[in-house]
């Protein structure tokens, strides 16, 4: 298991509230041993003009899962997770229903935390491929 902290759906979904994420109706889903799962309607609130899934909210979706992950892994009181980096290849375009995004880690060091995020529509189709680079700071 990578987590040291494992918290309840609802004590992560609470933490979304009044922010950017609850805005975009991200909310997490599953969380595993060595993943974090969440989802994002495909809506007025995430399309762009053309009408598919906008890819900054691919990137939204993604740097939530991946940095609330991280943070999991860190004893919260001595540490922080900030992002260094993400990038995303969109692959598929969506244009309604929901996509499933799925964070699992590629390196858990003592300073830095990669992350992979898998976004996939509901034909579990891959749309978007991510990757999150965490600085692990020490707290002052």
């Amino acid at each position: 298991m990578v987590f040291i902290k494992k918290p309840s759906l609802d004590e992560l979904n609470d933490t979304r509230m009044h922010t950017m994420v609850d805005h975009l109706g991200i909310e997490f889903t599953q969380i595993g041993d060595d993943f974090l799962q969440g989802t994002m309607p495909v809506d007025y609130r995430t399309k762009q003009p053309m009408g598919s899934l906008h890819g900054g909210a691919n990137v939204a979706l993604a740097e939530t899962l991946g940095s609330v992950a991280a943070s999991l892994t860190i004893d919260q009181q001595k540490q922080a997770c900030v992002g260094l980096e993400i990038n995303a290849n969109h692959l598929k375009s969506v244009r309604e229903g929901i996509v499933i995004g799925t964070a699992k880690p590629i390196h858990l060091g003592k300073s830095t935390q990669v992350w992979e995020i898998k976004i996939e529509n509901l034909a579990g189709q891959l749309c978007c491929i991510s990757r999150i680079t965490m600085a692990i700071l020490d707290k002052k």
